[in-house]
């Protein structure tokens, strides 16, 4: 039984762990262009403010182990075109340059994603560099130290990470975002506007609402930024304007939504059954909405790569679906985000509810006793939870992943008023914050449904 995995980050490298467990007696050859596997790039901005000290450290996988295993690992090897109707590959040694074809029993794709260049005039310019891979993260720290002013393209996950790393690290900072409001597919404007003023008193020039239109040669070496609004000139701009699945090997194949997310079932099987697909290569299956979407995270890859490694030869286990939770510790200020926001429920046709939090996360009387905001979104017609967004100076992450329960699980606002919390003063209130956000939502709509 031969398994070929294309790619070997996040997703792939959870199928060979996976494919090694449960087909012990199969033949996997794993193909991977660049020379390393497992980069973490949520470790570039750590580099960069000084937190990891070498980029290297950030790998979590060698490719050795794999290798001592009998994993026949091609690295440095790009794989040129693929029939899967035929069941074969057609694979370069970059290295050599030869050309080899190999044939398949199952392949998986874990071929990633690529980020989103935007067509703006002089994007070319040596001045203007990407931060996804290792290869691109190295040579964007390689020149940190003669650039002073930094302007970075992008207010989501990525952008905002950057920005704290390159103020850590003494730099001066702008921010560009094409969007009305930062991080504006995880949060409602509310809780972005108090990121964009944790970021302004950092020092920090933000500019939302504002579109790029060239990238040019300044004086002495800068670069300037043309803009619908101002001109800024900086010595070196940073991408991070989204990404796109990095699928075209497949394209005509395989069924794929509009942007190239290749569609999968709930054991990643894509349309055709020999291939299976997962991590930024491939769709999710949404929860709070019941569809297919895309949301590339290292946390769906590494779960949907071990699901396509479990079921490639029989059919294990199947996905249970995702409420794309996620979270950044922006300076020292945690925000984390699982389900819809309210413009996504509303575009879903939900009839929407949210209400609003504050109030400090334990009693008042104990020392640092933080304040704490959450936004949550929810369905007013059967009371279920759609959402939730969480921001406060204490550690709120794991809130963020019990409301991802909450949501899986079809939890309604009158239940999150009254679950069981454990109460401490140490911890949360007498009624933690979650229930009491849930009694928010109560009250809004006129007390507790009548069972």
């Amino acid at each position: 039984m031969k398994v070929v995995i294309v790619g070997c980050t996040h997703a792939g490298i959870a199928a060979i762990q996976q494919v090694l467990n449960y087909y012990p007696e199969a033949e996997i050859t794993v193909y991977e262009r660049h020379d390393n596997i497992s980069y973490l790039s949520c470790a570039t901005y750590l580099h960069i403010e000084g937190t990891v000290n070498n980029l290297s450290d950030a790998f979590y996988a060698e490719p050795a182990k794999f290798v001592e295993q009998g994993v026949d690992m091609k690295l440095n090897h790009d794989v040129i075109r693929i029939d899967g109707r035929a069941r074969t590959i057609l694979v370069q040694d970059l290295m050599t340059k030869e050309m080899a074809e190999q044939s398949f029993d199952k392949l998986i794709m874990a071929t990633g994603s690529i980020t989103a260049i935007p067509s703006i005039t002089g994007i070319e310019n040596p001045n203007v560099m990407l931060c996804k891979t290792y290869d691109q993260a190295h040579d964007l720290c390689a020149v940190n130290d003669d650039r002073n002013r930094i302007a970075i393209i992008g207010g989501g996950y990525v952008g905002v990470e950057l920005v704290e790393g390159y103020v850590n690290s003494g730099h001066e900072v702008i921010l560009i975002q094409r969007h009305d409001h930062l991080l504006n597919n995880y949060v409602e404007p509310r809780l972005s506007a108090d990121v964009e003023a944790v970021l302004r008193s950092k020092g920090v020039q933000v500019f939302t609402d504002t579109n790029i239109t060239s990238f040019e040669d300044a004086d002495d070496g800068q670069l300037r930024i043309k803009t619908d609004h101002d001109d800024y000139e900086v010595d070196m701009a940073v991408i991070c304007a989204g990404i796109i699945p990095q699928t075209d090997l497949l394209a005509g194949q395989v069924e794929m939504m509009a942007n190239g997310a290749i569609i999968t079932d709930d054991y990643m099987q894509t349309s055709n059954p020999d291939i299976f697909a997962a991590g930024d290569a491939a769709v999710i299956h949404y929860n709070p909405t019941h569809s297919t979407g895309y949301a590339p995270l290292a946390s769906h890859a590494i779960r949907q790569g071990a699901l396509a490694g479990i079921n490639v030869f029989d059919k294990r286990g199947r996905s249970i679906g995702t409420q794309a939770t996620t979270g950044m510790l922006i300076f020292g200020y945690t925000v984390a985000c699982t389900g819809l926001t309210v413009a996504a429920a509303n575009s879903a046709a939900f009839d929407v509810g949210s209400v609003v939090y504050e109030g400090s996360y334990r009693p008042g009387f104990m020392p640092e006793a933080h304040p704490i905001t959450i936004e949550l979104v929810y369905d007013r017609n059967n009371r279920k939870v759609l959402g939730a967004q969480i921001m406060s100076q204490h550690e709120v992450s794991q809130s963020a992943n019990t409301m991802s329960v909450f949501i899986q699980h079809g939890g309604t606002i009158d239940e999150l008023a009254m679950i069981d919390m454990l109460f401490s003063p140490n911890f949360n209130q007498p009624f933690d914050y979650l229930n009491q956000v849930g009694q928010l939502a109560v009250e809004q709509e006129h007390g507790y449904l009548r069972t």
